[in-house]
């Protein structure tokens, strides 16, 4: 794809702030395009300092940043990013997140709490971007808390492809297993891709990122199991219910999840749980270090590239999973 010149006659510019820089360069890649030239640095009190080192006036302008650990840093570049390219003068600017952080907080859940994926929906706006596009919200309604328009991408189709071509014709042999149910929506659409029966796994959470696995709605016993989840945080729920899926019956676990956030004692908890393989998205960059032998980890950049490519040339974004 070389977009140069297209039907509005401006250029495409594709920054990236620092949180996901490998993905950013995957993406320009696929559209043979140069990343933007800009330095996101640090004062040295901590304050975060942006600067772009080409002209972006009139052009359309693309800041690649996961709001992923540190989320508060990340979320910062980003937004002091758009500001820039605003004062510069760019034609318009799309935020891509291919993760979004406080996507969790999408409500009160009790008394005096705040909603803060709607603070930072409002945040990017004020800051001056004209579109949001991003990957598995933890919650879909939070694109109504933007007043842009918000490209929804799903990363459903990626892993499903895999475990499509890894399975073939024995989709006999495999259930689609939800690990609590706010992800029964996401598991059904699953197994209906890889013509897979499916399961739930019904737990009740006592504490935050602390989870109890109660019972198993779904015959298991025989089947090897795939376990459905947009993100993996502290690995608690996803690791659990691979233990009771075994306890009851399961030949195999295999896993997989759009965003690897794995914080605190993920890492420890996969390596010692019964998942044989766990598949995640590159929306958060992972280090070296991070990366078990057990993972797998696929790439999002043809999707993204395509997603922007369309956004450039005034064209539906929704044929991409079609």
């Amino acid at each position: 794809m070389i977009l140069h010149g297209s039907l509005h006659g401006k250029d495409i510019k594709i920054f990236s702030c620092n949180a996901n820089r490998a993905l950013a360069q995957a993406i320009c890649d696929e559209l043979h395009e140069k990343m933007g030239s800009s330095d996101v640095t640090k004062f040295s009190d901590g304050e975060i300092a942006v600067s772009l080192k080409e002209s972006v006036r009139g052009s359309d302008c693309f800041i690649v940043q996961s709001t992923s650990s540190p989320v508060n840093d990340n979320l910062m570049e980003m937004l002091i990013m758009i500001d820039a390219l605003k004062r510069a003068s760019a034609g318009r600017i799309t935020a891509v997140i291919p993760y979004m952080g406080y996507a969790r907080q999408d409500r009160k859940a009790k008394a005096r709490d705040p909603i803060s994926a709607k603070l930072c929906a409002d945040l990017i706006t004020t800051a001056g971007a004209d579109r949001v596009l991003t990957m598995d919200l933890h919650a879909a309604q939070i694109q109504g808390f933007f007043n842009i328009p918000v490209d929804h991408l799903l990363g459903a189709p990626i892993l499903a492809k895999y475990f499509k071509e890894k399975i073939g014709d024995h989709n006999g042999e495999y259930m689609c297993v939800s690990p609590d149910l706010g992800s029964v929506t996401r598991v059904r659409n699953f197994a209906q891709r890889l013509d897979c029966p499916m399961a739930i796994v019904d737990k009740r959470r006592q504490k935050a990122n602390v989870s109890e696995v109660m019972n198993i709605i779904g015959d298991v016993s025989g089947k090897k199991v795939l376990l459905i989840d947009d993100m993996v945080d502290t690995a608690g729920t996803i690791c659990n219910a691979a233990e009771a899926l075994i306890k009851n019956g399961a030949l195999e676990v295999s896993a997989c999840a759009t965003h690897a956030v794995l914080s605190g004692p993920a890492l420890e908890r996969i390596e010692k749980s019964p998942i044989k393989e766990f598949v995640f998205l590159d929306t958060i960059h992972l280090p070296e270090e991070k990366i078990l032998d057990k993972f797998t980890i696929l790439s999002t950049a043809p999707y993204f590239a395509e997603a922007i490519e369309r956004i450039y040339s005034d064209k539906p974004i929704s044929l991409i999973f079609d």
